[in-house]
């Protein structure tokens, strides 16, 4: 079935009834789970798509709190920005190892395994009256976390039928609304309650996912229809020291007065790429490989891994120093200038959307060509001066706008190119493409923070920035030739 958009009752109806499953069947082969009772789509999709939104909530309700942290716990704000970093590392590093735990022990195992551990570890780090051991506890809490999207879209790959594209689809809609939430639920804690509820505020969500996921979400198949390897420990521990030197890299990098020649610099990024060689040695030549090279960079997969590396991850870390530009060289003030992200998210929402029920028939290539260019053109806006009688909050709302109108096109896409490759892989795409997000997003942050941090006029400078960043863009747009292409569900 094709839907053009929703311009009509009947195309409505349409996207309503296949979400629901009344004709796209809801298992691989059939409209009932594993125990003959009939799937319910929507509660289903509701389930996972609250985790989702949890998860994107406590990506950026953490920072509103650090201040009262450093206070109440008697810190320094170094170790109050370790709960941020604590959980960063944690949530890459697990990301695979979720993925392939999900493939090997079941997607509804992992799921609920990561809702348990990430309620949990929320009440712990609520209850925390040690800096230390609230940073351990993110990090616990980040490995609950990082379950959350190999699992959640394995679940609906599994069990959505031909309705699995535009649910996945639809997950790009989900974090948008999260990141915009959560530091408003974050000031509001902080200032009439206490930082405590940025923690608490995950309890009750968690306790309802798991109780929905028991009832509701289909039993995983036998387990003798899934293929048991041995765990690749060295692999793990490779990955593990590299992603922690990297971090470390560009945690330093991101410093004031950083230098790119400093030890401190130096030291931990060349650690990082020896072992992240090391380990991409060793997979190629492991019988039981952490993770399956072709995954990573084989035909077909490599440019979907490049792309939202550079195109999801290098756009969100821009969109990320929105607000510090605005203050820099337009004088906004906080609120002001955290609003102004508000355009990007509804932006991003709305054309997440519209792509999903539009994937179809445009296929990937069209909508990436188009986002891309929609994102570059909105980039070189926010550095351009505003035009004569267009107020400043208005150019650079509009300039976010664009944005995240094309990250919400290119969405729909970069999540469906690389599964429809391997569905059965389902778990580990879904980590691969969110690590590559966020190691693009860091990478970026770092870079420009470091060039910022050195700068006497940090609002011109990341003006320039943003112009960079766009011709990146721009001369990067021949990598969405080696796409994969595809018309229709899959």
């Amino acid at each position: 079935m094709d839907i053009h958009g929703p311009k009509t009752t009947g195309h409505l109806e349409n996207v309503r009834r296949e979400v629901n499953g009344r004709h796209d069947v809801c298992a691989p082969n059939g409209s009932s789970s594993l125990s003959g009772e009939p799937i319910h789509r929507v509660v289903v999709f509701t389930t996972v798509a609250l985790t989702l939104l949890m998860m994107s909530i406590d990506s950026t309700i953490v920072a509103t709190a650090l201040h009262a942290l450093r206070q109440r716990l008697q810190t320094s704000i170094n170790w109050a920005g370790w709960t941020i970093t604590a959980y960063s590392f944690g949530f890459l590093l697990m990301l695979p190892v979720t993925g392939k735990l999900s493939e090997q022990y079941g997607r509804r195992r992992v799921f609920l395994g990561s809702v348990v551990a990430f309620t949990a570890a929320s009440l712990c780090c609520g209850l925390a009256d040690n800096i230390y051991v609230l940073v351990v506890l993110r990090a616990v809490q980040a490995a609950g976390g990082a379950g959350f999207t190999p699992s959640a879209t394995g679940i609906v790959v599994d069990h959505f039928g031909h309705g699995r594209d535009r649910a996945v689809s639809l997950f790009g809609s989900i974090f948008p609304i999260g990141a915009m939430i959560g530091p408003i639920f974050g000031g509001l804690f902080v200032t009439y309650w206490t930082w405590r509820g940025v923690f608490f505020v995950n309890v009750p969500i968690g306790v309802a996912v798991i109780i929905l996921t028991l009832r509701y979400v289909p039993r995983d198949r036998p387990e003798s229809g899934r293929t048991r390897r041995g765990n690749d420990l060295a692999g793990l521990v490779l990955l593990g020291s590299g992603l922690l030197a990297g971090m470390l890299a560009a945690s330093y990098l991101g410093e004031k007065n950083a230098h790119a020649w400093s030890p401190e610099f130096v030291a931990p990024l060349a650690i990082a790429a020896v072992t992240l060689w090391m380990f991409f040695h060793h997979i190629h030549h492991s019988a039981h490989p952490f993770i399956t090279p072709r995954l990573v960079h084989g035909p077909g997969f490599g440019p979907v891994n490049l792309f939202n590396g550079l195109y999801t991850g290098v756009t969100s870390g821009m969109v990320a120093l929105v607000p510090l530009y605005a203050t820099d060289r337009y004088h906004f003030d906080a609120l002001d200038s955290g609003t102004l992200l508000v355009a990007q998210g509804a932006a991003t929402i709305a054309l997440s959307v519209a792509g999903a029920l539009a994937l179809r028939r445009t296929g990937y290539r069209l909508p990436l060509y188009i986002g891309s260019v929609v994102i570059a053109t909105g980039m070189l806006l926010l550095a351009l001066s505003p035009i004569a009688g267009v107020p400043s909050y208005g150019w650079l709302a509009g300039s976010c706008f664009l944005i995240g109108a094309g990250f919400g096109a290119i969405n729909p896409a970069s999540r469906n190119a690389g599964l429809q490759l391997a569905p059965e892989h389902s778990s580990t795409l879904a980590a691969l493409r969110t690590m590559s997000l966020q190691i693009g997003s860091m990478i970026t942050i770092s870079i420009a923070t470091a060039i910022l941090a050195s700068s006497s006029h940090p609002g011109s400078i990341q003006a320039w920035i943003y112009v960079i960043a766009a011709l990146l863009l721009v001369a990067a747009l021949p990598l969405i030739a080696r796409v994969p292409e595809h018309l229709g569900s899959w």
